[in-house]
């Protein structure tokens, strides 16, 4: 099945943003895509300052524009992070995803917070102003089951381990690396999750704004079972496609059997929620 990431240029300008976003799914499903995944934070501008400012509910004004373009045209949509997600009284990072009648099949909350300090490179602390989810997010197509996580998330092998466990072929990122840890681990670490679990890895990122207060790397990237980078965008506007084949999946996990040779009398990884 044909899979499009769309990585979009993110303004100041909610409507604006939410109005574009729908217009390149609309040319992604025209292209023959079956699966379009939007970048992180691709309804309002990325930083902690903004969070609040941009806050909806879950369903909201956003959600609902992409309930109706899932349905119009008969796609799954994995709604990137369209703003911050407000729920009692509490601010999430969440993704939501929905199915080709509009049902909302998904609402992954972002597990791990991106607090970070690099002296003289880069400070970050999303848990000033958001809080975290607690569980994970799958959910099934008829070509794969698809696992999901947000940006950060991509670090900590074990979320991915376990969607492997739970028979996902596909882990779908929307992320907004930055200039530091962008260049530096963007494309190591999607090779390493694709490689370890024999899935594929596709990462969806805002298109770089030299002039916003958190620049984002870009280059939204879909990497294969064997480790190789299918896709890849640059730093500019975008939408890229690639074609996910199951088949080749599963002729790579029969070559080298590694989840059938775990020892798993020795270690395991298990999902406590």
């Amino acid at each position: 099945f044909r899979l499009a990431l769309i990585q979009l240029h993110v303004s100041a300008l909610k409507s604006d943003n939410l109005q574009r976003a729908c217009g390149l799914v609309r040319e992604a499903s025209a292209k023959g895509a079956k699966v379009v995944a939007l970048p992180e934070c691709f309804n309002s501008p990325y930083g902690t300052q903004y969070f609040k400012e941009y806050a909806e509910k879950i369903p909201g004004e956003s959600t609902q524009k992409l309930s109706e373009v899932a349905r119009e045209c008969s796609i799954y949509l994995i709604g990137g992070r369209s703003i911050p997600e407000e729920d009692g009284g509490k601010l999430y990072n969440t993704c939501t995803v929905f199915g080709p009648d509009g049902a909302m099949l998904a609402k992954h909350r972002k597990v791990h917070l991106f607090d970070i300090n690099i002296p003289g490179k880069i400070q970050f602390k999303e848990s000033e102003t958001l809080s975290p989810g607690n569980s994970f997010s799958m959910f099934d197509t008829p070509y794969c089951k698809v696992g999901l996580g947000i940006c950060y998330d991509i670090r900590f092998a074990e979320m991915a381990q376990v969607y492997g466990q739970k028979g996902c072929q596909l882990l779908i990122y929307p992320g907004a690396f930055n200039l530091t840890t962008g260049p530096a681990h963007w494309e190591l670490l999607q090779r390493g999750r694709a490689v370890d679990n024999q899935v594929y890895v596709a990462t969806v990122s805002p298109a770089r704004d030299e002039k916003a207060s958190y620049v984002a790397w870009g280059h939204s990237t879909v990497v294969n079972p064997w480790g190789e980078v299918i896709a890849k965008a640059g730093a500019e506007e975008t939408v890229i496609y690639t074609d996910i084949d199951l088949k080749k999946l599963a002729e790579i996990r029969q070559q080298i059997p590694i989840l059938s040779q775990k020892r798993c009398d020795l270690y395991g990884i298990e999902m406590k929620k």
